[in-house]
C-alpha cells in the first residue's frame, strides 16, 4: 500500500474509533437489529445546485438540515468521500449532529472494461473512506452508452466488475447494491435483467419514481424483487409525471408502497431523495421540505 494511503487509512481508523466509542457509527451498522427501519435522505437537492454535483463545500448544511428535518442519516454522494480533509469533516459533522452517514451513491461505466482499472480503484478509496465512518451502503449505477444498449459483451463485462466489488464492499462490511435510474429499467428492464441474468442473487437499491417514469410497476417490481431488495430510494411526482415539491404534494399512492413493505417483510433501508424539474425554483429551504417529507412518509407508512 502506498505511504499516502496507509497514512490517511491510519487516521480514519483512529477517527472511526471515536465514533464507536460515542456510538454513532456503530448505531447506524446495528440498524438493522431493531425493528425500526433507517430513514435517511439523500444529498441530490443540494448537489444539484452545487458545480460538478459536489456537495462537498455544504456539508455542514446538510447535516445540520437533516437533523430539522428528523431523518436517521444522511446518504451522500461520492465526491467528499474521495477527499480526505472531507472524509475528516464528516467524522466531526456525525459527532456535532448525532446523525449517521448511512452511506453514498455512485455512478460509473462499468460496461466499458477498459475502465475497469480506473473505476476500481476508486470505488476502493471511496470504500475504504466510507467505511471508516460507519457507512454501509454503497448504491451504483452502472452508466450507458450514448444512443444504443449495451451489447453482450458490455453486459459481461458489467457483471464482472460488479463481483468484483461486491466482493470488495464485503471486505469492508460495506454492501453494495444495484441503484436504477430509467436508463437501467426503461426498454422492458434490458439492463438490469442483463444483470440479473448474470448476477441473480446481486443486491437491489432501487429508485421506485425512476421505475415509474421507466414505465415498470413499482409495487409489482417490489413483490417480484422482495428476497434482494436492500435499499429504497422515494420521490413523489403529480400525474402529469412532473415531480413535486415535496412527499405529499404529488399523486403517488405512499400508503400502497407502506403496505407492500410490511407485506413482503421489508428490513431493509429507505431513503428519501428530492429532486426538482429544470427551472423549478423552490418555495422554501430544503430543510422545510425534508421535514414536510418525513413527516408525511411517517403519517402514511408508519415508517
Amino acid at each position: 500500500m502506498e505511504r499516502r494511503k496507509f497514512i490517511q487509512n491510519t487516521s480514519l481508523t483512529m477517527m472511526a474509533a471515536v465514533l464507536a466509542k460515542n456510538g454513532f457509527a456503530s448505531s447506524i451498522i446495528n440498524a438493522k437489529k431493531s425493528k425500526k427501519l433507517t430513514v435517511g435522505a439523500h444529498v441530490w437537492v443540494y448537489a444539484s445546485t452545487q458545480p460538478n454535483y459536489d456537495v462537498s463545500p455544504v456539508l455542514e448544511q446538510i447535516f445540520s438540515d437533516m437533523l430539522y428535518a428528523g431523518f436517521d442519516a444522511v446518504e451522500t454522494m461520492e465526491q467528499p468521500l474521495r477527499s480526505e480533509t472531507y472524509t475528516k469533516q464528516i467524522v466531526e459533522l456525525i459527532e456535532k449532529y448525532k446523525i449517521g452517514l448511512i452511506g453514498t451513491s455512485y455512478g460509473a461505466d462499468m460496461w466499458d472494461k477498459s475502465k475497469h482499472s480506473e473505476i476500481y480503484e476508486d470505488v476502493d478509496l471511496v470504500m475504504t473512506n466510507l467505511a471508516s465512518l460507519g457507512g454501509r451502503t454503497f448504491g451504483t449505477s452502472v452508466g450507458e452508452p450514448h444512443g444504443r444498449l449495451k451489447s453482450e459483451a458490455e453486459l459481461d463485462a458489467q457483471a464482472e466488475l460488479l463481483k468484483r466489488l461486491v466482493k470488495l464492499g464485503h471486505d469492508k462490511g460495506i454492501v453494495l447494491n444495484l441503484h436504477n435510474h430509467t436508463s437501467e429499467v426503461k426498454n422492458n428492464m434490458y439492463d438490469l435483467g442483463g444483470t440479473l441474468k448474470r448476477i441473480p442473487d446481486i443486491k437491489l437499491g432501487p429508485d421506485l419514481n425512476w421505475l415509474l417514469r421507466a414505465n415498470v410497476d413499482p409495487i409489482e417490481f417490489l413483490e417480484k424483487y422482495q428476497k434482494q431488495i436492500f435499499f429504497l430510494h422515494l420521490r413523489d411526482q403529480l400525474n402529469n409525471g412532473k415531480w413535486s415539491e415535496a412527499l405529499g404534494e404529488g399523486d403517488v399512492n405512499f400508503e400502497e408502497i407502506g403496505d407492500t413493505l410490511k407485506q413482503i417483510g421489508f428490513a431493509g433501508d429507505v431513503i428519501i431523495e428530492l429532486a426538482f424539474e429544470g427551472g423549478f425554483k423552490p418555495t422554501r429551504p430544503s430543510k422545510e421540505t425534508l421535514k414536510i417529507s418525513r413527516d408525511y412518509l411517517k403519517k402514511t407508512t408508519g415508517i
